[in-house]
């Protein structure tokens, strides 16, 4: 019935555009409306004349006078149609729908209700609406709705617009922040014929001219470091990466990352840096450094707290990684202290202790944290720490059980990135899916000579999720990753 009733919507809506053919040859008209007014403007200029265009969204009365509110980017204002005013025009009048956008010329007075009001003198419509909006977004059949066609959740809904004004101020003032500090926007590229610079599962393409398989990047890691040896000491890219993997609450399989690289400072410059950047980001996007995320308080104007991999595995487990030097002592372990993993498509001793980490430990973390030292099986372009080798000078912030940035000291040994990736190789023949490729192309950039330099990158679309509050990764892309449409 739902559709039924929407076909006839949709007809009578058909009739009225087929009316206005019968006035006009052009129905879809290109006026040059560079001097119109925002409506929030407009309701600053009591008793003059403006010109504005948005789109209706109530319609109210009939006859010889209607009411009706036209939203634009900005806001609402109120118009007000009459018989006196419009003359024969105000026939027209019967053509309007909701939804139709229009443009509006006419006075601006402030009614007895005291709301301000434009007294139209003349209006134009500029596209139909055929097809009628919904009045709420309710339940999941119209969430689904509000990702599919997010230009309908964006007519009705001005709390997800304000997500991505947001959300674009972040991106500015990230850019505006690393540009105050001497770092140079550059850019990578996103096929690859060798993926690396994360522990992920790639999407291949082929391309025709070439004659070879390429892969779309999941990181831009390895290029921005091919551009710190090449002698630019501060590098950052604003990159869309790919992974084949799963969708999730915290998961899109195209997402928005920064990465920055920076010559001749180590990781604990790069936590101070951290905490100044983001500060300056909630600052500047919600005017406070306490916010809240899915109702817990999160509190980021004092130092962040931080704590090694080492301690919060053994803090919630009882487990001290440091004793376990192969995979079966490790399963011991969990025997002895009665934990259960799946290690389906778990490799190697680090990406066990990443499953119990990921398990056990990471979900209980929940005021802002800085988890520090890896275990050096964990990411290969990491540098050793050199009091402890077998860690890595590497931290990750979390917050609310979320990881939200990576960033570690980086391997600029050639030898020894040569002979971490010929291990990551070993895991790749026994079944991994996400181990890193060997880069010959990369050993020989390292050759010339990379000075120490640290390395750290951003999920945008994370991090823009903590600062909006929003339950979703789906809530802040504009057009995520769906199934197809039944």
């Amino acid at each position: 019935m739902a559709d039924l009733k929407l076909n006839e919507l949709q007809r009578q809506r058909q009739e009225k555009l087929d009316k206005l053919k019968e006035t006009y040859s052009n129905i879809y008209p290109q006026p040059n409306l560079e001097n119109k007014i925002s409506t929030s403007d407009a309701k600053e200029k009591i008793d003059k004349e403006v010109l504005i265009a948005g789109r209706l969204m109530s319609l109210r009365g009939h006859g010889k006078i209607m009411f009706a509110d036209l939203q634009d980017r900005v806001g609402k204002i109120q118009l007000f149609f009459q018989q006196n005013t419009l003359g024969e025009k105000m026939s027209e009048t019967k053509l309007l729908d909701l939804g139709d956008i229009v443009s509006i010329s006419g006075k601006i007075f402030k009614t007895v209700a005291g709301e301000i009001t434009v007294d139209v003198q003349k209006f134009q419509i500029l596209a139909k609406n055929i097809r009628p909006l919904p009045e709420k977004f309710h339940g999941l059949k119209d969430v689904e709705i509000a990702y599919r066609q997010r230009y309908v959740d964006l007519i009705v809904n001005p709390e997800s617009r304000q997500v991505f004004e947001t959300r674009t101020k972040i991106l500015s003032e990230m850019r505006r922040f690393l540009d105050d500090h001497g770092f140079m926007e550059v850019e990578t590229p996103v096929l690859q014929p060798v993926y690396g610079g994360a522990a992920a599962k790639p999407f291949v393409t082929h391309h025709n001219e070439l004659e070879m398989d390429m892969y779309l990047r999941i990181s831009d890691e390895l290029y921005l470091k091919r551009l710190i040896v090449g002698g630019f000491e501060k590098v950052y890219e604003v990159s869309r990466d790919f992974r084949n993997e799963g969708v999730s609450r915290f998961h899109n399989p195209e997402f928005t990352q920064i990465e920055f690289y920076w010559a001749y400072v180590d990781y604990e410059v790069l936590m101070k840096f951290t905490e100044e950047l983001i500060k300056h980001l909630l600052m500047k996007t919600r005017d406070t450094l306490k916010i809240s995320f899915q109702g817990t308080e999160l509190d980021f104007s004092k130092p962040i707290k931080r704590l090694t991999f080492k301690d919060a595995i053994l803090n919630k487990t009882g487990i001290d990684i440091d004793e376990i030097k192969t995979e079966s002592e490790f399963k011991e372990k969990l025997k002895i202290k009665n934990l259960k993993l799946d290690f389906k498509g778990v490799y190697g001793l680090g990406a066990c202790f990443d499953a119990l980490y990921k398990e056990y430990v990471r979900p209980e973390i929940i005021e802002p944290t800085f988890i520090m030292d890896y275990p050096a099986e964990m990411i290969a372009l990491a540098k050793r720490k050199e009091n402890d080798p077998t860690k890595i000078a590497s931290f990750q912030l979390l917050a609310c059980g979320t990881e939200f940035l990576k960033a570690y000291n980086e391997l600029n040994d050639p030898e020894d990135q040569a002979a971490r990736w010929t291990d990551e190789q070993k895991l790749a023949d026994q079944g991994s899916e996400i181990a890193s490729q060997f880069d010959v192309d990369y050993i020989r950039a390292l050759e010339y000579g990379m000075p120490p330099t640290a390395g750290w990158g951003m999920g945008v679309d994370r991090f823009v999720q903590l600062v909006t509050d929003s339950a979703t990764i789906k809530d802040v892309i504009l057009f995520p990753s769906m199934r197809k449409e039944e």
